[in-house]
């Protein structure tokens, strides 16, 4: 194996140094989460955390490690939405000298640095077919093979804790995840619940965040109530930005309803569930975009440059908007507040993030409307039927009974 430098060992190792992570928990949900990553951190077994973007995922995989016996060694995450195939490949497993055009030197993947710690991949749901083959591989032998090299480079000592916002079986079952890669990674399964299913957590979060900032600031009860029942589809992470924005909006040491978002304000009787059921983010977007006061670009847009909703999310809202609008795409700017001057910037976003649609699967039947209010209907009334011609003769009419 490649030896590895000092450097970049202490690099690797910088991320234990800051200590375990504060995780604020007070709900049933959440208590019950970090019991089970309290039991996890006992073994080395493999684990999967799922749960949506911003819930704190990284925060328990941390957690584990730091409670773990790996304690000592380093913890190494690696994002694999964020690089290419061929970037995570090298990222993961390292590269040769001249394997590729940039490559000076030979450089060791994040699995070497990780030896005797722990690999934390992120967002595992959104690696291709091959990198899914390769991973795989090492967690059956345990060996490395770096980029460009024709022989393994050893093996290391790794434990493997994964994370995704993506429903995995469903993967497996439209064949874009391996059936065999998820029972190994599924060896232990935590869910972090969403924030809007753990609500009891709010209170303590926006004290913990208000006391973090240091500036001395309370919030008025009617604030505090109008976060409690908003959706947050970003959850934590976007409860995290909505309170530093409210900060440096309150003009004195108190934030009341006024200082919060104003899509937090609008949306937040529009969020609410008709009835208890679980809900995508896609869902939440779309009516946020179509009735709660949201637009794409000042809202949307920023919150997946944040990474706290995905590309998935995104193709899922586009899934929505254009069967709304019978796949046309100049429409579907006008439902999500894009104005029509954005057009080619609007593509050129889904293009370069790999989030296009195909728009001619929407192009059948009738576009459905957007949003319609809900009308009363007025009571039965009776009225004559039109006429019908009967060979026979004409034919007799009756009243009927229909809704106007």
């Amino acid at each position: 194996m490649n030896p590895i430098s000092s450097s970049e060992r202490s690099q690797a190792e910088r991320a234990i140094a800051g200590g375990p992570p504060l995780i604020i928990a007070a709900s049933s949900l959440m208590l019950e989460v970090l019991a089970v990553a309290r039991r996890a951190a006992t073994g080395d077994a493999k684990v999967l955390i799922t749960g949506e973007s911003g819930v704190g995922k990284d925060l328990i995989a941390r957690q584990i490690h730091l409670s773990s016996r790996r304690a000592a060694g380093p913890f190494v995450a690696i994002n694999c939405a964020g690089l290419t195939e061929t970037l995570l490949e090298s990222e993961l497993f390292g590269h040769v000298k001249g394997s590729f055009t940039d490559a000076h030197r030979d450089k060791p993947g994040k699995l070497q640095l990780a030896d005797r710690g722990t690999l934390f991949l992120d967002e595992v749901g959104e690696m291709s077919m091959r990198m899914q083959a390769l991973l795989l591989r090492f967690l059956e032998t345990g060996e490395i093979q770096s980029v460009g090299s024709h022989n393994t480079n050893g093996s290391v000592n790794v434990r493997v804790v994964a994370a995704t916002n993506r429903n995995l079986p469903e993967r497996v079952s439209s064949g874009d995840f391996r059936e065999d890669l998820l029972y190994r990674l599924r060896v232990i399964h935590i869910h972090v619940p969403p924030l809007r299913d753990r609500r009891d957590d709010v209170p303590l979060l926006v004290a913990h965040l208000l006391k973090r900032s240091g500036r001395g600031m309370e919030i008025s009860d009617d604030a505090m109530q109008v976060l409690h029942r908003y959706r947050w589809p970003g959850n934590v992470r976007e409860l995290q930005n909505v309170i530093e924005q409210a900060m440096w909006s309150a003009d004195r040491e108190i934030i009341d309803v006024g200082h919060l978002p104003a899509t937090v304000r609008a949306a937040g009787e529009t969020l609410l569930p008709s009835r208890e059921r679980r809900r995508q983010v896609a869902d939440d977007l779309y009516d946020a975009l179509v009735s709660g006061g949201y637009s794409f670009w000042e809202h949307i847009h920023p919150i997946f440059l944040e990474r706290d909703i995905t590309r998935h999310d995104i193709r899922e809202l586009l899934i929505r908007g254009l069967r709304t609008t019978h796949g046309n795409y100049r429409s579907l700017l006008r439902l999500f507040g894009v104005p029509h001057s954005d057009y080619k910037r609007f593509h050129n976003f889904l293009m370069a993030h790999g989030c296009k649609v195909d728009y001619r699967t929407f192009r059948q039947g009738t576009p459905e409307p957007a949003r319609l209010p809900r009308v009363l209907l007025p009571p039965l009334r009776t009225i004559p039927p039109a006429e019908t011609v009967d060979p026979g003769g004409p034919a007799s009419p009756e009243p009927v009974a229909i809704n106007s």
